[in-house]
């Protein structure tokens, strides 16, 4: 419908402001694109540690912006393409470029080739998340697990190579980085269920307040002081624990299908009446099936 420039309440509808709540989220997610970009450009120049801290820093800032969204109830349709753009940008083209300058372009086209299908891979896996977010055939229990390595872990767990160079260990072989590239992009995509842990909801205890808050700035303060060693270990322990979460996940899928198997065997369509029914009810309700 073409918008009348005369009519007063059109124009007010054009021009209605954004609240405030909309706009906080937004600019994290803008601040974290930012950071991506400027990883690449660092990678650029050969300053690696400043590189691989910056996107550190856009994985942290994907962390809060929809945390803070749905504190402030600033959730939007906007936002949420905005934060696939950035993830894309910040997890799937950065590291990528950033493992290239590094090492990759040592085996010229074919580091090129690793590199860029572990970008083509982050691309793959967000899309797949965006068109499978609202699926009404998903398990209940399926909410609480990802299909595939999300995207800010794979470029985490990719970089892990530079961590232990910047450990002072021997840098290993670059056909060795492009293969683990090539493995990690493969995890992305993979349906591989791994946890998630977005539904886990824990209550802290009145009088372990203080000690978890402590805990925290104590963590904080061991990433700052020991960025790779923390880093090295986190990479590590995610990727020893995504068989864990694929045998949950399994655990899962027997106890629903027991479950439905168990309600099948009960139902009153299955067994015989103990005695002749004198009015026959139908055996089907015309409303749909629930979904969960």
């Amino acid at each position: 419908m073409p918008i009348d420039p005369n009519n007063p309440e059109m124009r007010r509808r054009r021009f209605r402001p954004i609240p405030v709540r909309m706009l906080v989220p937004n600019v994290i997610t803008l601040l974290a694109i930012c950071a991506g970009l400027t990883a690449i450009r660092l990678s650029t120049e050969g300053r690696m540690e400043l590189a691989v801290a910056a996107i550190v820093f856009a994985a942290v800032l994907d962390g809060l912006d929809g945390r803070v969204a749905r504190m402030i109830k600033g959730q939007s349709k906007f936002g949420a393409e905005l934060d696939s753009l950035a993830d894309f940008v910040n997890f799937g083209v950065a590291p990528g470029l950033i493992l290239y300058f590094w090492q990759l372009h040592e085996l010229n086209n074919g580091g090129w080739i690793a590199a860029m299908v572990f970008a083509i891979s982050g691309g793959l896996r967000l899309a797949r998340f965006n068109a499978t977010i609202d699926d009404p055939n998903k398990p209940v229990f399926a909410v609480n697990y990802f299909t595939g390595v999300p995207a800010p872990a794979g470029a985490i767990t990719v970089l892990l190579p530079i961590y232990l160079a910047f450990l002072a260990l021997p840098r290993p072989p670059a056909l060795l980085t492009a293969i683990y590239t090539l493995l990690i992009a493969f995890l992305m995509v993979s349906r591989l269920p791994v946890f998630s842990g977005k539904t886990v909801r824990m209550r802290v205890p009145p009088e372990m307040v203080l000690p978890v808050f402590v805990s925290v700035v104590f963590f904080i303060a061991l990433l700052i002081a020991y960025p790779w060693h923390i880093l090295s270990v986190g990479s590590v322990l995610y990727l020893l624990s995504l068989p864990a979460g694929w045998k949950s996940f399994r655990d899962h899928q027997r106890k629903a299908a027991a479950s439905r198997a168990t309600a099948a065997d009960v139902a009153p369509g299955n067994a015989a009446p103990p005695f002749p029914s004198v009015v026959s009810e139908p055996d089907q309700d015309d409303r749909p099936a629930r979904l969960n």
